[in-house]
């Protein structure tokens, strides 16, 4: 029996899908989120760039948003449910900008995002001169842990949750299923034995898992 640790908590269902399979696991928080209060942010915004579930938690109860522009079809359908009109989604932030500077550029957005928030979307915006203002909500803080077993795979979620785990552990042999290549870039300073996700999300990392191991 393979036997994985998952760099994120799972929810009930994702971890069925390991189980069906018949599969073992190990589960844990590479990462903590502290929110961080955005006093200066305007109550109503109507084009918000939002690239993950993190910040638009962080800012759910705080800010009205007529208009999202959205990394994640996971983070999207959070949006609407909560009656936010997405009108672009992408599978990352790259892809995003691409996608504002094509078909919105004269719009003026506010970017929410988190502390250790990659360069490549306010670079391709701002050289576009896309109008936009940026607002830090939340912190990304790695949780450390030392694991002394040894795994068939270990599933990444950000490159944050690869730098904390490799702080106290080595792969080995071990394949590392990743959810993006943004992730993937991060695990390659530590193997080439690397999986990722056809569609970037939690439940396409441990399909790729199940492939690999049934």
């Amino acid at each position: 029996m393979a036997t994985v640790l998952s760099t994120k908590k799972l929810s009930v269902s994702q971890k069925q899908l390991l189980l069906g399979a018949k599969m073992s696991f190990v589960e844990y928080d590479a990462i903590k989120i502290e929110k961080i209060d955005i006093a200066t942010a305007p109550p109503c915004i109507e084009n918000a760039i939002i690239t993950s579930k993190n910040a638009f938690l962080a800012i759910k109860e705080k800010v009205s948003i007529t208009n999202a522009f959205v990394v994640g079809s996971k983070t999207a359908s959070l949006l609407q449910e909560n009656n936010i009109q997405v009108l672009e989604i992408a599978d990352n932030a790259s892809e995003l900008a691409e996608k504002i500077i094509e078909n919105h550029q004269n719009k003026h957005f506010v970017f929410f995002c988190g502390n250790k928030r990659r360069d490549e979307l306010p670079i391709q915006l701002s050289k576009k001169e896309v109008s936009f203002e940026e607002f830090t909500v939340y912190k990304t803080k790695l949780n450390y842990a030392e694991f002394k077993q040894e795994f068939d795979g270990v599933l990444f979620f950000s490159p944050s949750g690869v730098e904390s785990f490799f702080s106290k552990n080595k792969i080995g042999n071990a394949i590392a299923f990743c959810i993006g290549s943004t992730t993937a870039e991060a695990v390659k300073k530590y193997t080439e034995n690397i999986k990722i996700a056809t569609q970037p999300s939690i439940e396409n990392v441990i399909v790729q898992v199940v492939k690999k191991y049934n």
